[in-house]
């Protein structure tokens, strides 16, 4: 799996477990949905700041949106 993939996959994951809509999202973060979409299918490659704002946005630390499926918490 890609990193692009994990970081995708960590931020639907922890956006729903959260409650938050790819819109909910969009208003916490200031990134457009379409934009979070492709974030969240691995085919956008989000810098590093976006990768910060978007922790911010789900109050989690950056270092879970790149944990690995087999990685402990």
């Amino acid at each position: 799996m890609t990193i692009r993939k994990i970081f995708g996959t960590n931020l639907r994951r922890l956006r729903l477990q959260k409650g938050m809509t790819q819109e909910a999202l969009e208003h916490a973060s200031g990134f457009d949905r379409v934009y979070i979409s492709g974030i969240e299918r691995g085919v956008r490659n989000p810098s590093i700041t976006a990768v910060e704002t978007l922790a911010i946005a789900l109050e989690v630390e950056v270092a879970e949106l790149f944990r690995t499926p087999d990685q402990p918490e």
